[in-house]
């Protein structure tokens, strides 16, 4: 069973011909007779290569505009018929069916189908039939078949038969089988998806072929990967710095979430999930000069991001400050010099890619999955509850900090003024420490927060936090409202004289 095994008969069908030549080549000369079908057969003739049509094994044609063109016993017998088992070889000479040794099919591209934004009918017609039976079958009986299910594989196997005379071992064969089920396994996850979107089945099926082994998890003793196309999503800009670890990924991932909330010239940085600056401005150095000076000290090793390109006079400024990565759709040809001279630091161009629409994690013994949150108020959700009424001002700031809150762990409590983030109060306890916790860091850094606003992400239970925010000068309060003593929040406000608008909407996030 070990012994390795001569290649003599080859079945060849596949989409892709990148990559292909060199491998026909070599088939022809170790005299692997070769079998296939269509424009692959038409192919390999093309280099000069003997080949025997698929319809001359079977004397059967092509049929049904070529939905049935291997779907026959006498490819499925050689493929699956056991060499060890007397009973199957007698039954292959009796049948006249050759032994295929190696199988080269691969799949219709459905996936790429479906993202093309192709009609209904075009992305049935991309479901394939011989060739994932085809796969299934030849990985199946891998102890006597070579199946290679990729264009990725061949030069793979092209070395293996140079290096080994045409002979491939027992564990060669059963690495590509564990290749070619990785490829049914996503391909069939890949159907399912598109057929559950309408009434979907309550079951969880996801499955990505790519992947990035990462330095190491959320700390050191962790494994970390990543599963996805990096590539995709980011040109990486700085050759001297290092590749993104597990931490980085997860404040990349917020990072994105928030800037996206933004349409005009933003920078928010970003520490451990949650932002430690924001600013909104004309442009794009006025920006990060506010953002920073929000909290200078959480910015040190964090997360920076805009939406705006980045010229040299942003990137001097930026470059003082040392950071763990730094995100924009574009930036100037004097800016990446300045950037890219420092080791240590991760430069990112953003790429237009569409971003999935749910979010799952492991939880106990299962997952989680949930919708993303895309709901955001604007000035015209907001709901003023109270004598007052918020000035134009107040409520883009409200606005801003609502987008803030929003993207912030619970509890959390965000103040805002003049299109500037002052300070926040994450994750905690009770919105009372949450509070606090942003009144004294405002303190701490500078800020005077009369005639600031203040935004929850969810609803006061008591009225305290209004109190000591209208005491402290916040002029106009955000949250969504819902609580049984809304009333109470409310009288407080008309007794401060403060304004409150309420949205209906509650953004937790833990």
């Amino acid at each position: 069973m070990s012994q390795p095994v001569a290649i003599k008969n080859a079945l060849i069908s596949v989409y892709y011909k990148d990559n292909l030549e060199p491998i026909i080549k070599e088939l022809s000369r170790l005299g692997v007779t070769i079998y296939s079908t269509g424009g692959t057969e038409t192919f390999i003739r093309s280099l000069g290569v003997d080949v025997i049509a698929v319809e001359d094994l079977t004397s059967y044609p092509s049929i049904l505009g070529g939905r049935v063109k291997t779907l026959h016993p006498k490819v499925f017998g050689g493929i699956l018929a056991r060499r060890s088992n007397d009973s199957d070889k007698e039954q292959l000479a009796q049948y006249e069916i050759p032994e295929i040794d190696l199988v080269i099919v691969d799949l219709y591209p459905f996936e790429e189908t479906v993202e093309s934004g192709a009609g209904h009918d075009d992305v049935i017609e991309k479901i394939d039939i011989g060739g994932i039976s085809l796969i299934r079958a030849a990985a199946k009986n891998f102890k006597d078949v070579v199946i290679l299910a990729s264009k990725d594989d061949y030069t793979e196997l092209d070395t293996i038969l140079k290096a080994q005379n045409g002979t491939t071992t027992i564990d060669q064969r059963s690495m590509f089988a564990r290749k070619a089920f990785n490829i049914t396994s996503n391909y069939d996850t890949a159907i399912f998806q598109y057929f559950n979107q309408d009434e979907p089945l309550p079951v969880f099926k996801h499955s990505i072929l790519t992947s990035q082994t990462l330095r190491y998890g959320e700390n050191p003793h962790q494994k970390g990967v990543f599963y996805g196309n990096l590539d995709a999503m980011f040109n990486s800009l700085s050759d001297k710095g290092k590749e993104l670890s597990y931490n980085n990924l997860v404040d990349v991932d917020a990072a994105v979430a928030l800037i996206d909330e933004f349409t005009e010239p933003t920078v928010a940085i970003l520490k451990h999930t949650n932002a430690c600056g924001v600013a909104t401005r004309q442009f794009i150095k006025e920006a990060w000069i506010d953002a920073l000076a929000c909290d200078p000290v959480s910015a040190f090793g964090g997360v920076i991001i805009t939406n705006t390109e980045i010229d040299a006079e942003t990137a001097t400024e930026i470059d003082k400050l040392f950071y763990e990565v730094l995100i924009a759709p574009a930036y100037t040809n004097e800016a990446v010099s300045i950037l890219t001279a420092r080791k240590g630091r991760i430069v990112l161009v953003r790429q237009p890619v569409e971003l999935p629409q749910k979010e799952f994690k492991t939880l106990l013994n299962g997952v989680i999955e949930q919708d993303k949150d895309h709901v955001i108020e604007g000035p015209g959700d907001m709901k003023t509850v109270t004598e007052r009424q918020p000035t134009e001002q107040e409520l883009k700031d409200l606005f801003l900090a609502n987008k803030i809150t929003k993207n912030t762990k619970s509890n959390a409590i965000v103040l805002v003024k003049n299109n500037q983030m002052l300070s926040s109060g994450v994750g905690q306890t009770s919105r009372v420490d949450a509070l606090r916790q942003a009144l004294a860091k405002a303190e701490a850094f500078g800020f005077d927060v009369k005639g600031a606003v203040m935004a929850s992400e969810a609803f006061f239970p008591f009225p305290d936090c209004v109190e000591i925010a209208a005491d402290a000068g916040i002029s106009a309060v955000l949250q969504p409202g819902g609580s049984i003593k809304d009333q109470l929040s409310v009288d407080m406000a008309n007794q401060k004289g403060i304004s409150m608008v309420t949205t209906g909407v509650r953004h937790f996030k833990h």
